[in-house]
């Protein structure tokens, strides 16, 4: 009898983990579905970077704005924006702006507007735990990178199962850094500034313009 109690657990176990894959990824396309249905998105977040063998704690806020394909994303004093066609990053500390063209053969380039799709290329996917947080059930996805050489170990992307929402997405690196970016208002089909995405030079009359292409 305790023999075939085991029996059925090993085969109830390599179930699991043979559905896990497919059940990531319909929950991974409900998301994408969901967030590309919207005409625009305005999200605040929390940032956290740790890395505990080199005492290393930041936490700070932010902020995106993403329509299509353009985005303007506020993050530790600096501005970036893309209007689709080339990213300004604006540093007012040093009164400096960094222009280049983005490229879409760029399989760096993560970019906010790429942040629910990202993980079509590159990674694979499974079911990972499920939190209860403050009454929401976080059904969380863990990713991995195909690639052995990659510096990023591992992404936990947790997902809110009832709005089919990004509540937080863990990034571990290989050095044992991890970072964390927990949503913490998301807000869709906001009345947005018709020249958000669009950067006017005359503004910055006074800062060094870098273009790097």
């Amino acid at each position: 009898m305790k023999k075939l109690v085991l029996i059925l657990a090993a085969i109830m176990a390599i179930n699991v983990q043979a559905q896990s894959p497919q059940q990531a990824e319909k929950l991974l396309k409900e998301v994408t579905s969901k967030v590309q249905a919207y005409d625009n998105m305005v999200i605040d977040f929390k940032y956290s970077l740790d890395n505990t063998a080199e005492n290393i704690n930041q936490e700070t806020r932010g902020d995106v704005s993403i329509k299509g394909n353009r985005y303007v994303l506020n993050l530790m004093g600096t501005t970036q924006l893309f209007d689709g066609q080339k990213i300004y990053t604006i540093i007012p500390e040093d009164e400096e702006i960094n222009i280049s063209s983005y490229s879409e053969e760029d399989g760096n380039s993560i970019t906010p507007s790429k942040m629910f799709t990202f993980y079509q290329d590159g990674y694979n996917y499974q079911m990972d735990i499920k939190q209860n947080v403050k009454g929401r059930e976080i059904q969380y996805v863990k990713l991995t990178p195909k690639d052995s050489n990659a510096e990023i170990k591992n992404i936990l992307l947790g997902i809110d199962t009832q709005t089919k929402h990004i509540y937080n997405l863990i990034q571990t690196q290989d050095n044992g850094t991890k970072i964390t970016i927990t949503v913490k208002s998301f807000k869709t089909n906001q009345p947005l500034a018709k020249n958000l995405f669009t950067f006017d030079e005359n503004r910055y009359s006074s800062y060094y313009i870098n273009r790097l292409d």
